[in-house]
């Protein structure tokens, strides 16, 4: 959600831009899907440089540093279940297996999104002050 029109704009033009390219990646093999690649990539960086154009308006941000430790152990847990996920798969052959490791990938990414990244980021809340 957009807080002013000029962002609003920044943020269709990105999503409009992502979409397109996506497109183009999925139908590369084509003249047509790489143009749209293309395209796609195009508007994708012309939102970003908007983005950073309106970045100086937007004035000071009314949040506190959060401890950084906190958020990259919290991302590292997101990543690491959904690799173990994954490459459980490649790895175990039986279904109960699988079906062990996929639940051990799903507990890893959940503990990361839902305890380590909320504690770090409400550390220092503004709401807290």
């Amino acid at each position: 959600m957009a807080a002013t029109a000029e962002q609003g704009r920044s943020f269709t033009t990105f999503l409009i831009g992502l979409t397109v390219a996506c497109v183009g990646m999925a139908a590369f093999s084509t003249g047509l899907g790489k143009i749209l690649l293309v395209v796609g990539l195009i508007i994708f960086v012309a939102s970003l440089f908007s983005f950073l154009k309106i970045k100086p308006r937007e004035g000071a941000v009314p949040e506190n540093a959060s401890p950084t430790v906190m958020k990259i152990i919290g991302a590292f847990l997101a990543a690491l279940g959904w690799a173990i996920t994954l490459l459980g798969m490649h790895v175990v052959d039986g279904t109960r297996g699988r079906i062990a490791l996929a639940l051990v990938g799903i507990t890893a990414s959940l503990l990361g999104m839902i305890v380590v990244l909320p504690a770090a980021f409400n550390k220092h809340a503004i709401w807290k002050a």
